[in-house]
């Protein structure tokens, strides 16, 4: 949830996101011959088709038209990086989040459309948004100041009791702060949809077509969205790693639960060129954001990448962001209580 849409919400301005064939249900060694890494496993690289199905109902036109990607072999997060081992990064670096910043405007105003006036000091404090159960559609999102990774909830609450769970109001640069202090790196794009696929190329959801039994596989919203979740999965937000299934690489949580991540920069107009260019190998996504019906207030061209795999949120009245495919556009400066990230680590020549 970016800065921008915290003024849209305070101000009311806005109310508030073919090609190949194999074996469906191979499953894949991700580990022989190769060297374990603590905390990760490997993903055999392998060329798929990236993209929605024709019959995915659910899918958004920036998901199509399905192309081919060829990507490397990779190692990755088996889960979502967790609140202790960020708050192990913080103690060791002193980092500052961007959530516990105060937004500079000089830096804001060059995300906005042009001439955009300097909004009020009180409107660029430092905080996060934060989900809050509502009895109508109108904007569930609530900016509260001293909302971050450590005190999740805003001012007095704590992350004691959720060191297992999933960090939160990460921003694009917290992630790659994270990256840079582990040696590792995010994601591609294309290395994500791969992996959350677990060896299903042409499927809908990480374990199939069939959206039965969800909450048996997922942390979603259940019950009725936004007023009352029934909590079938267990869970009422987050839920801790390794809580749900893994899928066939062994990847907890790729589906729900929190939003991660990814290095490519969202263009509408990408699947679109890549189709025109036959198999691709290790794409790494455009060269620029493009997002022309951009839904945070932001201009086309702002820097916007691309995130993955929805999260504890999802509700099928207005969104499946659950399914392998679907992706969505984030300003590198957002942050919110659903997004968080996994990285990802080249294989050792």
């Amino acid at each position: 949830m970016s800065f921008i849409q915290k003024i849209i919400i305070r101000n009311k301005f806005l109310i508030a996101l073919i090609i190949i064939s194999c074996n469906e249900n191979t499953k894949i060694n991700t580990s022989t011959s190769k060297e374990k890494v603590d905390g990760m496993v490997w993903i055999k690289g392998g060329t798929f088709g990236m993209g929605a199905n024709e019959n995915d109902t659910y899918a958004e036109p920036h998901e199509k038209p399905k192309h081919a990607v060829k990507v490397d072999g990779f190692y990755m997060d088996e889960t979502e990086v967790t609140n202790e081992e960020f708050e192990e990064f913080v103690n060791a670096t002193g980092y500052i989040t961007t959530a516990e910043k105060y937004v500079d405007w000089e830096t804001l105003k060059k995300e906005l459309p042009a001439n955009t006036p300097k909004f009020h000091d009180s409107l660029l404090d430092c905080g996060s948004f934060v989900f809050m159960t509502k009895k109508s559609q109108n904007s569930w999102w609530d900016f509260k100041n001293g909302a971050n990774w450590k005190n999740p909830q805003g001012k007095g609450s704590s992350i004691v009791g959720k060191e297992k769970h999933p960090v939160v109001h990460i921003s694009y640069k917290d992630a790659l702060a994270y990256c840079e202090w582990t040696g590792k790196r995010l994601p591609t794009e294309a290395e994500w949809e791969y992996a959350a696929r677990g060896g299903k190329k042409n499927k809908i959801y990480f374990w199939g077509n069939l959206a039965n039994n969800l909450s048996l596989n997922i942390n979603i919203w259940t019950g009725n969205f936004p007023s009352k979740n029934s909590k079938e999965d267990g869970f009422e937000k987050s839920a801790p790693v390794k809580s749900f299934p893994p899928n066939e690489f062994g990847l907890y949580e790729i589906s729900g639960n929190v939003w991660e991540w990814t290095s490519d920069w969202y263009n509408v107009m990408y699947y679109a060129e890549c189709l025109k260019t036959g198999l691709i190998n290790n794409p790494r996504g455009a060269q620029k954001a493009y997002d022309p019906n951009s839904r945070h207030g932001l201009s086309a061209h702002a820097n916007v990448k691309v995130i993955r795999g929805g999260s504890f949120l999802c509700h099928n009245s207005y969104c499946a962001n659950y399914r392998v495919s679907s992706r969505h556009p984030q300003g590198i400066e957002d942050t919110a209580e659903h997004i968080g990230f996994r990285t990802v680590l080249d294989e050792k020549k």
